[in-house]
C-alpha cells in the first residue's frame, strides 16, 4: 500500500513539471519582441528595384515593402544664375543738356577771360595782344587765333561797341564760324547696300580708345542701332575682356580671339562677317594703341584697314585724341590720317582742360570734324559734339 502511495506521488510531480514547462514557454511567447524584417543592402551589380516597386508616378525612390511606404526626398537641383541685367544707355539729347554744365566749367578761363578783355574799353595794341595770347593758350593755334582776333577788330572798329552785352554777341558769331557748325558731323551707323556700316577706331596708347569704344555702343544702342564690337586689340593684356564687358553691359555681342597676340587684321576680319550674317546695323572694331613714330605699328594698321576692305568697305575711321594733349596730338592725328584716312575726331578728356580750343585747331589741321567728346567717367559721358552748345559753354 506504501508502494502504490509513492507511485501516486511520482506522477503528480511529473505533471507538475510539465504543466509549468508549457505555462512557462506561452508566457516567454507573448513577452517576447516580434522579429524585424531587415533589408539586405545593396551590393554594386544587385539589381536592383523593380518596376513594381516604383511608385505610381514613376519616380524611382519610392519603394513599396510589405506594410511600408519609404519616401525619399527628390534631390535638390541648383537654381540657374540670372543672366545679367542689360543695362538701358540714356539719350544722346540728354548728354548734352547733362554736360553743358561740365564743359563750361573747364573752358570758363577761355570765355572770362576774353569777355573781360573785350568788355574793358581800351582795346589797345597791349590789349589785342592779350587776347591773341589767351587764344594761343586755349590750344586755338596760331592760324586760327590771329583769324580771330583779326575779324574781332573789324568789328569792333566798325561796330564801335564794347559793352559785354555786344562783345558777347560778336565774339559767339566768330568763335561759332571757327568751329564751323557746317562740317557734316553725323556717324556712318546705319546700314548700307544690306550691309552693317562698318567703324574704325583708332589712336595712339592712353586715350581711352577701348573705353571710347564701349561708350560709342552705349551710343548707338540708345539710338536703337543693332551693334557688333570686334576685339581687334589682341596685344594689350586684358583689352578683349575689357570690350566684351562694356559690351555685354547693353547686350552687344563681341567678336575677339581666344589667344593673346593673335593677328588684329584676322580678328577684324572676322568681326565684320560676324556682323554681316548677324545683319547688324554697324560693327565698331577696336584697334591696340600705336605710337605715331612707330613705322612697323602704323603699317600694321593699314594692313588692318585693307583686310576688313576685302570684306566690306570701311564707313568710318575715328581718331580718338586726348583733348589735354594740346597741340601735341595734332602730329600724331596728322600720321594717322596720312595712313588710314580719318573721317572724325573723337576728343577725351575735354573736362578735365581749359583748352577747348584744341577743337578747332584739329578741325582746322585736318579738314574732318570733331564728332564725339567725353567729358567725363561715366558709362554716359561720350556726346555727339555740338558746336553751338561748345560755344555757349565756353561763354558761360
Amino acid at each position: 500500500m506504501i508502494d502504490s502511495l509513492w507511485v501516486y506521488v511520482g506522477i503528480a510531480l511529473l505533471l507538475l513539471v510539465v504543466v509549468g514547462g508549457v505555462v512557462l514557454g506561452l508566457l516567454r511567447g507573448r513577452s517576447a519582441p516580434p522579429e524585424e524584417e531587415v533589408e539586405a543592402p545593396l551590393v554594386p551589380g544587385s539589381p536592383g528595384p523593380s518596376d513594381a516597386d516604383l511608385a505610381p508616378d514613376g519616380a524611382i525612390g519610392t519603394i513599396e515593402h510589405p506594410g511600408e511606404v519609404v519616401e525619399e526626398e527628390p534631390e535638390a537641383v541648383p537654381a540657374p544664375a540670372p543672366a545679367p541685367a542689360v543695362e538701358t544707355p540714356q539719350a544722346p539729347a540728354g548728354r548734352l543738356r547733362r554736360l553743358r554744365a561740365r564743359l563750361a566749367r573747364s573752358n570758363s578761363a577761355l570765355g572770362k577771360g576774353l569777355l573781360a578783355l573785350l568788355a574793358g574799353g581800351a582795346l589797345d595794341e597791349a590789349a589785342w595782344e592779350e587776347v591773341e595770347d589767351t587764344l594761343l593758350a586755349a590750344d586755338l593755334g596760331v592760324a586760327a587765333s590771329t583769324e580771330l582776333v583779326a575779324a574781332l577788330r573789324t568789328r569792333v572798329a566798325v561796330e564801335g561797341a564794347t559793352d559785354e552785352a555786344s562783345v558777347r554777341r560778336m565774339l559767339r558769331e566768330e568763335l561759332l564760324a571757327l568751329v564751323d557748325p557746317s562740317m557734316d558731323r553725323t556717324l556712318a551707323d546705319d546700314r548700307v547696300e544690306g550691309r552693317p556700316a562698318c567703324i574704325l577706331v583708332v589712336g595712339v596708347n592712353g586715350t581711352g580708345k577701348t573705353t571710347t569704344v564701349g561708350k560709342l555702343a552705349r551710343v548707338l544702342v540708345a539710338q536703337d542701332k543693332d551693334v557688333v564690337l570686334g576685339a581687334a586689340d589682341t596685344f594689350r593684356a586684358a583689352a578683349a575682356d575689357q570690350l566684351e564687358t562694356w559690351g555685354g553691359r547693353v547686350g552687344v555681342p563681341t567678336i575677339r580671339s581666344e589667344r593673346d597676340g593673335a593677328d588684329p587684321a584676322a580678328v577684324a576680319f572676322d568681326a565684320v562677317k560676324a556682323a554681316a550674317e548677324m545683319e547688324a546695323d554697324v560693327v565698331v572694331i577696336d584697334t591696340a594703341g600705336r605710337l605715331q613714330n612707330k613705322v612697323g605699328l602704323m603699317d600694321e594698321l593699314g594692313k588692318v584697314k585693307r583686310v576688313i576692305e576685302k570684306q566690306s568697305p570701311v564707313d568710318e575711321v575715328l581718331l580718338v585724341l586726348d583733348a589735354t594733349t594740346g597741340q601735341n596730338g595734332m602730329r600724331q592725328a596728322e600720321v594717322f590720317a596720312e595712313v588710314v584716312g580719318i573721317t572724325g575726331i573723337v576728343l577725351t578728356k575735354l573736362d578735365g582742360t581749359a583748352k577747348g580750343g584744341i577743337v578747332v585747331a584739329v578741325q582746322r589741321g585736318l579738314g574732318v570734324p570733331v564728332k564725339l567728346v567725353g567729358l567725363g567717367e561715366g558709362p554716359d559721358d561720350l556726346a555727339p559734339f555740338d558746336p553751338e552748345a561748345f560755344v555757349d559753354a565756353i561763354l558761360d
